[in-house]
């Protein structure tokens, strides 16, 4: 393209547009200024040119700030997500006299969870009078077991209510079988931790065996660890009818089995506890496994909040 740059700066060094004209109409009004511009550019430093000409043409397309209206931009804030871990979702098994129900509430009490166990839940459907209870209690009735079908809808219900699901949940003893955890699977429940307590069989017997229950306050003692506090509470304790080494072996038995099953499908992250010790110590031991997880989890909330 041909061209006319006899207006490139001003006397005064301001920037002025150049024109620019097509080559036909420099034909028409100088038919010789094609040939004028290879002696404008000869009288002077082909880079004094180029620079010179490429300031001015920069300055002739970019727009004057005060011509143009000001585009508005977006407030300069970050958008980050909460930073509030996820409650915490536990499952807990233990044999029969492994201290399980002592470290439920010891667990409820300190992190707030939700303390779910399948036959508390049981009854207090049964006594509500709910559609899932009178199905139990007629299996009750009739001297059948409550079906799994049943306790995993109960199960289900309660663990989605929403101080479940706002709080967290502890799960304490179930589920007892394969079929049961699949059940709660499919329905997409599913623990952050399964803790399992375990305590050799010696001790266990001997601390069913010595078990004792006071019908009048319902207050259950131990004979060795937690002896009545008086005579009188003393001569009016029983001993539950499933409470003999026989039967306690049994039970024993079939626990090991379920639990092994269980197990199979929470593996990766079942937690053994030594539940032989005291229960100060087994407690320390859960809360530390706790602890940990809580503080996995406020570190990826972080993390994806940053």
């Amino acid at each position: 393209m041909a061209c006319n740059v006899s207006s490139v700066c001003s006397p005064l060094g301001a920037i002025t547009g150049p024109k620019v004209y097509s080559h036909s109409s420099l034909s028409q009004s100088n038919p010789n200024s094609h040939t004028k511009c290879p002696s404008l550019v000869s009288s002077q430093s082909q880079s004094s040119f180029i620079s010179s000409f490429s300031r001015c043409h920069r300055a002739n397309l970019t727009p004057r700030r005060s011509a143009v209206a000001p585009v508005p931009r977006a407030p300069n804030f970050l958008v980050v997500r909460s930073a509030k871990p996820e409650p915490l979702r536990v499952m807990i098994s233990g044999a029969p006299a492994s201290g399980k129900g002592t470290q439920c509430h010891l667990i409820t009490q300190k992190y707030n969870l939700v303390h779910i166990a399948a036959g508390d839940l049981l009854r207090a459907e049964v006594a509500a009078g709910s559609e899932n209870g009178r199905r139990a209690r007629e299996c009750m009735e009739k001297g059948q077991l409550v079906s799994d079908e049943i306790v995993v809808m109960m199960v289900k219900e309660r663990l989605l209510q929403p101080d479940s699901q706002e709080k967290g949940w502890l799960l304490d003893g179930y589920p007892r079988s394969s079929s049961q955890a699949l059940a709660l699977k499919e329905f997409g429940i599913e623990p952050d931790i399964f803790i399992l307590l375990e305590v050799p069989e010696e001790i266990l017997v001997e601390r069913v065996v010595g078990r004792r229950l006071d019908p009048v306050t319902g207050k259950i003692y131990h004979l060795k660890y937690s002896p009545p506090e008086t005579e009188e509470i003393a001569s009016r304790l029983t001993q539950r009818f499933d409470d003999t080494e026989e039967k306690v072996k049994l039970r024993l038995l079939t626990h090991n089995q379920n639990v092994e099953a269980v197990l199979s499908l929470y593996e990766d992250i079942t937690i053994k506890i030594d539940g032989g010790d005291s229960k100060e110590s087994v407690f320390a031991q859960i809360d530390a496994t706790l602890e940990n997880l809580l503080q996995q989890r406020k570190e990826t909330s972080g993390s994806l909040a940053a």
